[in-house]
């Protein structure tokens, strides 16, 4: 486990008289990549904003690196790196010219960071072009060298992959696992984009309707709410339910069932001995999105 670099506790908050933010509370760890997941109008961006200090905070508490938000801002944001919705860059200057800018407004941020940051996020070889000529990953991936020029060991990031394409999104993928196993950050990161999540989050936090349903490593939850769904195919099911209780049949081949290994082993046996042709037998792999709706009890992310 690594060290607690963001902690959140009960956070609530009202618009008007409608409270937004119910009683939410989770935390993040060093080198965690946290998949914070949940339909439009969930909460998602509101608590973000809660963390970050851009929105005040009507009840609960917001902890980053030890220092609460409210109480000592600057301390807190001080390692904190960020972007929400959109990165703020000016198109007509360089990629460079945007980072040195953004480096002026830090102490002692020198050429060789900067240097660093844009070896980090793989934009050597353009980093000189204005950004009106950048594809939109690399534009997001000059977002994120601008994030974390002054070394921060939390970066947080509101839907990143909006307006990708495949390939942006790969790239940005494996910049944010690169930033969390070499420099141990933590991210955070809300997106709608759940098949990508599950490529590379640790974990997951699950809000709907403005309250966390479940924090969990990625692959607990999928177990969790997998069951050991096991699938089976054989030459013939017509007899199977009278053979087998909570069974689920899928055609003519196919049916699942859910089982332990021990109980999958019987399973074979019962099968075996009544003349059924076993094909193939193999525990199913849930996905994120399957997982979240079962959780969210079919609340699909839209």
């Amino acid at each position: 486990m690594g060290d607690v670099v963001l902690e959140c506790n009960n956070l609530f908050k009202k618009i008007g008289k409608k409270t937004i933010i119910k009683d939410v509370s989770t935390k993040l760890e060093s080198g965690d990549i946290l998949g914070f997941i949940g339909p439009n109008g969930a909460g998602k961006t509101t608590t973000i904003k809660l963390i970050l200090g851009l929105q005040r905070i009507d009840k609960g508490t917001v902890k980053i690196n030890g220092y609460d938000i409210q109480k000592d801002f600057e301390k807190a944001i001080e390692r904190v790196g960020a972007i929400v919705e959109n990165p703020d860059l000016y198109m007509y200057l360089s990629g460079y010219k945007n980072l040195q800018l953004i480096a002026n407004l830090y102490k002692n941020i020198e050429k060789t960071r900067i240097d660093e940051v844009v070896k980090l996020v793989g934009l050597e070889s353009r980093i000189n072009d204005k950004v009106s000529k950048y594809s939109l990953g690399m534009r997001q991936r000059l977002g994120i060298a601008q994030a974390i020029i002054h070394r921060p060991n939390i970066l947080i990031l509101d839907e990143p992959t909006n307006g990708l394409d495949p390939e942006g999104i790969k790239e940005l993928r494996e910049l944010i696992q690169k930033l969390a196993k070499e420099e141990k950050m933590a991210v955070l990161i809300s997106s709608h984009n759940l098949a990508e999540l599950d490529n590379f989050c640790t974990k997951v936090c699950i809000i709907k309707n403005g309250e966390v349903i479940d924090t969990k490593d990625i692959n607990e939850l999928k177990e969790e709410t997998n069951k050991n769904n096991v699938l089976f195919r054989v030459n013939d099911t017509s007899k199977i339910s009278t053979l087998l209780n909570a069974v689920t049949i899928l055609n003519n081949n196919e049916f699942n069932i859910s089982a332990t290994e021990q109980e999958t082993a019987e399973i074979i046996k019962k099968l075996v001995n009544n003349n059924i042709d076993i094909y193939s037998v193999k525990e199913e792999i849930i996905t994120l999105e399957e997982a979240f709706l079962k959780k969210t009890g079919g609340n699909k992310i839209v």
